[in-house]
């Protein structure tokens, strides 16, 4: 054998060994990392629903494992399943992330879920309404006395907080519950009058209800807006005229910010990992939904209810990103 073929060889051996090694590592750095997991996302024909099957789905394609979405009551069942690890990762919203956290959770009252983490901003939920066209609905105001109200599922963030606004802007109302599809398809058939959205958008249940039938999407006045901004836990926020093709130009809205959440007890390196996937592929997060546009590193500053969880929290330091010590889950 040659000389240069002998270290040819020698070199081809070491890579291979190294390789092994590598591996190896790798292999064991996951020994403590769950076979599969699965994502609460909220009922059919909403935001949450596609946006956390999308993610589960990515996640799951680039880091190697079994995971998938879960169709759930939303923010606030996702809360206590993630609490209660029934799930691993969660989608929710703000205001019912602070009653969670405080023990004034809606179903369970009196326990602090103090095993939920933050993990990713997703986007804002603006509250929208919508009628259709021949119910003459134009305006809150003109939303008649016992008009019969979807409101999504039951303690959902559409379901805790919009009855409390619509009340607060002196509608009187019937209040109804269920999945987004089949509340579209109750308005289509008459059953409903309106729909009071709290969602992501587009709301697909709302586009499809644009390709059906023609609907009404209501704004809030100067005087409504201003009136639930000082009462409840929203922002300001504009629908642009490009979500549907029923609107012709911005309408006024208010919002509450979405979060992505994990049990607080996953293994670090694994929720690292998890963050690092969803961070630096946001054109693969906008293939899932376009909401995604703003699923971004630098809105993690609107969570402060939260901690975030150390594996998160670490990727975000490492590029740049500072987080307050006291919102990092210790």
């Amino acid at each position: 054998m040659s000389t240069s073929t002998r270290l040819l060889t020698g070199v081809l051996a070491t890579t291979f060994a190294g390789t092994l090694l590598v591996s190896a590592a790798a292999q064991a750095d996951r020994e403590d990392w769950p076979e599969s997991f699965t994502v609460g996302t909220a009922s059919q024909g909403g935001t949450y629903f596609v946006y956390g099957s999308g993610w589960a789905n990515l996640v799951a394609d680039q880091l190697g494992l079994s995971g998938g979405g879960e169709v759930t009551g939303g923010p606030t069942q996702n809360l206590a399943l993630v609490h209660g690890g029934d799930v691993a990762f969660g989608l929710t919203t703000m205001g019912p992330a602070s009653d969670a956290v405080n023990g004034k959770s809606p179903l369970a009252p009196g326990i602090q879920m103090d095993n939920v983490c933050a993990l990713f901003p997703m986007y804002e939920t603006p509250f929208s309404i919508t009628a259709l066209s021949d119910s003459g609905i134009t305006s809150i105001s003109e939303i008649p006395d016992g008009a019969r109200i979807g409101f999504g599922p039951a303690a959902s963030t559409s379901d805790t907080y919009f009855p409390a606004i619509l009340e607060e802007l002196g509608v009187n109302f019937d209040r109804r519950n269920g999945g987004w599809s089949d509340l579209g398809g109750q308005l289509q058939d008459g059953l409903l009058d309106v729909i009071a959205f709290a969602a992501g958008i587009p709301i697909p249940a709302v586009s499809q209800l644009e390709v059906q039938t023609d609907v009404n999407i209501i704004e809030f006045t100067e005087e409504e807006q201003q009136k639930i901004l000082e009462a409840f836990p929203v922002s300001a926020f504009q629908i642009p005229a490009s979500t549907y093709t029923t609107l012709e130009e911005d309408a006024r809205a208010v919002s509450m910010w979405n979060f992505a959440i994990a049990g607080c007890d996953l293994p670090e390196d694994f929720v690292y990992e998890v963050t690092k996937v969803t961070m630096e592929n946001n054109d693969k997060m906008l293939d899932v939904h376009r909401s995604a546009a703003t699923t971004i590193p630098d809105n993690i500053q609107y969570n402060t209810v939260l901690p975030f969880h150390p594996g998160a929290a670490r990727w975000y330091e490492e590029n740049g990103y500072e987080i307050d010590p006291s919102l990092v889950k210790q």
